[in-house]
């Protein structure tokens, strides 16, 4: 890939491409290809990928988020595999056309990167009671995370999420430790998504008990980047404004318009069909060369609870 292609949803800093490959030494002529052909030979080897063939634009992003190493890049693609056997939850299809299926709660990756190439994730949610409780918020998010892996190139991830205006004692009875301990090892493990900060905005004092939840789950070193707000309008004084909705202080469009395109694409006929193919690619554990080896990657076969979140 010598550049970037134009995308629906993200824009890129002229400079993304050349920055993130100088900065894990894959700028030199030939190098970027040369990491690929050796995760492809990689791939083709596992007895327990049930898909052994990825789009190489697809393994050179694994390999980027993967901070240009090529062993992270195995280990995170495996683990993305293995979660959609593991923790199908996560992956089951949700009609995105459904006007009620995520009326109180929204949020999408926003177009533009920072100066320093991380991409921005705003999540609002106003529900006052939650009558289907998170999951299929979680399986949305995943969604998005899917299309990122197909046509992002960023430096990591921003969070913002935005509890101004929901109830939170009703958040909170469904937002539990093993929920949020999965879906960022997910995240993270995963996606191979580099956390540069988690920003909870909320006035309400239960806010403390949901910041307890993430410390269950967070390493010291992410749970260093966890902050909170009691308002929207110190979105501003931490996020170029160049970069974040009206709402928030900033210049782009509103957050229910961008949510809204993200609907638009994430549930048209392409996106879709990609979605499905890519869910294809799972594991059988029954294949993998030994007990020992799904232990290391995933802490206990068949779950990510035992693992910390670095």
């Amino acid at each position: 890939m010598e550049s970037i292609p134009q995308d629906t949803l993200f824009e890129f800093n002229p400079d993304t491409l050349v920055y993130l490959r100088k900065q894990y030494d894959l700028d030199k002529p030939g190098r970027i290809e040369e990491a690929i052909d050796i995760l492809e030979d990689w791939i083709k080897k596992q007895n327990h990928f049930t898909v052994k063939s990825f789009p190489r634009d697809y393994l050179e992003r694994t390999i980027i988020i993967s901070k240009g190493s090529v062993e992270r890049a195995k280990t995170k693609l495996d683990k993305l595999c293995t979660s959609r056997t593991v923790l199908p939850h996560f992956y089951e299809e949700i009609d995105l056309k459904n006007p009620d299926l995520l009326e109180d709660m929204y949020g999408c990756f926003l177009p533009k990167l920072t100066k320093d190439h991380y991409r921005v994730y705003i999540f609002k949610c106003n529900a006052k009671t939650l009558k289907a409780g998170l999951i299929n918020y979680y399986r949305y998010f995943f969604m998005q995370c899917e299309y990122v892996q197909a046509h992002d190139y960023c430096n990591g991830i921003i969070a913002v999420a935005d509890y101004t205006e929901a109830n939170m004692l009703e958040v909170l009875k469904w937002f539990n430790a093993v929920d949020v301990r999965e879906s960022i090892m997910l995240l993270r493990e995963g996606y191979g998504m580099r956390i540069k900060g988690i920003h909870l905005l909320s006035g309400s004092k239960a806010l403390d008990a949901m910041v307890a939840i993430f410390k269950q789950v967070l390493s010291a070193k992410v749970a260093g980047r966890l902050y909170t707000h009691k308002s929207i309008d110190d979105v501003a004084t931490i996020i170029d404004k160049d970069i974040i909705p009206v709402e928030y202080g900033g210049k782009e469009k509103p957050l229910i318009e961008l949510h809204k395109k993200n609907l638009e694409v994430l549930s048209s006929d392409s996106f879709t069909a990609h979605l499905r193919e890519i869910k294809k690619a799972k594991t059988d554990e029954n294949l993998r060369l030994s007990a020992t080896e799904a232990d290391q990657y995933l802490g206990m076969p068949g779950s990510f609870r035992t693992l910390s979140v670095d």
